[in-house]
């Protein structure tokens, strides 16, 4: 239509993903305040001439105007980004830092995940993802427990919340040993299906005090305690989600060497891969099994 131009909005977001666009330009993956996940054009982002480069990187909290439809019903899906003021960078404290970089990597893929359709407002995710990184920026928890938490709330948002308090077949209330992720969290003797983890009871109750915010509980526990619990939480995510995170694996839960880096696969020999197109970093235990802290499972020997 002649003479037509792009409506302006403004909204503050968290930059989740950055990718190439021709010679000069990127798309970036925006999880907003009041829009829902979206994607926008940073034209001449790359260009040492830009005003904003530095501004649209992973991690950030902005306040942008862009440029299109906020309903995606008129023109490209792909808005133009034309202002933007940073709020806080949390990615510029964490580029020297590998465990809490590959923690907001996983942070940021997972609320991606979480938001499958765009457009759609999630306003409680958007403040649980800024509320993690901003937890992830200060340094007050240990990385991993931030990420642990983030993602059992993510789960929780999303109506994925492991069952703790009660089995998760028959709703049999009281702390059961059994773990079983298929089944949705932990199960009583009567309803425990072949296969499923025991973990210890601290395990437990360090992903019941992560999920309520418990962190007098949390920063107390010990780190066999929490490799056990990231390995329950990630196996959860994944099998909701039906495909693996590829920045989980990667997460440094202090075991490497220092200089080393963790494989990217997560996976032992022996193991079988779950259904859908999940990748590594996801599989399916055989017989009694315990959960490795990328979200693999490990055979008990005993």
């Amino acid at each position: 239509m002649a003479g037509y131009r792009r409506q302006l909005y403004r909204d503050d977001a968290v930059v989740l993903r950055v990718q190439k666009l021709g010679e000069s330009d990127r798309i970036i993956t925006l999880l907003t305040r009041r829009h829902g996940r979206l994607r926008a054009v940073a034209r001449g982002i790359r260009r040492t001439t830009s005003k904003f480069g530095a501004r649209l990187e992973p991690f950030g909290h902005v306040d942008l105007q862009l440029a299109g439809d906020p309903k995606g019903n008129q023109g490209s899906s792909l808005h133009t980004v034309s202002q933007v003021e940073g709020i806080e960078l949390y990615g510029k404290r964490f580029l020297g830092d590998y465990p809490r970089y590959t923690a907001a990597s996983a942070i940021a893929e997972t609320a991606e995940r979480l938001t499958p359709v765009e457009r759609e407002p999630s306003l409680r995710l958007f403040q649980l993802t800024v509320g993690a990184l901003k937890a992830l920026s200060r340094g007050e928890h240990a990385t991993t427990l931030v990420l642990d938490a983030y993602l059992l709330r993510g789960m929780t948002l999303a109506g994925w919340a492991p069952a703790l308090i009660a089995c998760a077949v028959c709703g049999t209330p009281g702390r059961h040993r059994a773990f079983s992720v298929p089944a949705g969290g932990t199960v009583c003797p009567d309803c425990r299906p072949p296969g499923a983890a025991h973990p210890a009871p601290a395990t437990i109750d360090l992903m019941s005090a992560l999920a309520t915010g418990d962190w007098v509980v949390a920063d107390a526990t010990e780190t066999g305690v929490r490799r056990e619990c990231s390995g329950l939480v990630a196996a959860h995510l994944q099998w909701h989600l039906e495909r693996a995170l590829r920045s989980l694996p990667l997460v440094d839960r202090g075991v490497p060497s220092a200089g080393t880096v963790p494989s990217p696969g997560g996976a032992e020999p022996g193991m079988v891969r779950p259904r859908g197109d999940a990748g590594a970093g996801m599989v399916r235990p055989r017989g009694d099994a315990e959960a490795g802290a990328d979200g693999t499972s490990r055979e008990r020997t005993e």
